[in-house]
């Protein structure tokens, strides 16, 4: 079964046949992308069918990833680790996109030593520091 979503307005819908992991973001541009940390769920780049295209707005945030929002209503889109490459990439969906938030399970957390220290996620799940993130991801 696809799941569903949208962003605040509605003019950008998605459906993904298929999601992989859910992880925590905590680097310093997740945290300002998002406003605290991205709570993403992974969806394989072709699993996913967009609606309302023309209303993605992307932007380069680094040399290895972009991320895109609505241009109507400002919400986050996806990030994508595209390696530098535009429009390539799976996407990490914010769970809270998601029609139906429920039933995905944390499974890391990365770059957990830059989290605020006003708040922690309970559970056993990996948690990466800054170091293991980029010696895993590049």
């Amino acid at each position: 079964m696809a799941r569903t979503g949208k962003c605040l307005c509605g003019a950008v819908r998605f459906s993904a046949r298929e999601t992989g992991g859910f992880g925590v973001c905590h680097c310093s541009q997740c945290q300002r992308w998002a406003g605290s940390a991205l709570f993403g769920v992974t969806v394989p780049e072709a699993s996913l069918r967009i609606e309302g295209e023309e209303n993605v707005g992307t932007f380069r945030s680094s040399e290895w990833a972009s991320r895109s929002f609505c241009t109507t209503c400002g919400s986050a889109l996806w990030y994508r680790y595209d390696k530098g490459r535009d429009g390539v990439g799976d996407y990490e969906i914010p769970v809270g996109l998601f029609d139906d938030g429920n039933g995905f399970e944390l499974k890391r957390e990365i770059f957990a030593d830059l989290k605020p220290d006003s708040w922690s996620l309970e559970g056993e799940h990996d948690r990466l520091t800054e170091a293991q993130t980029r010696a895993l991801y590049g």
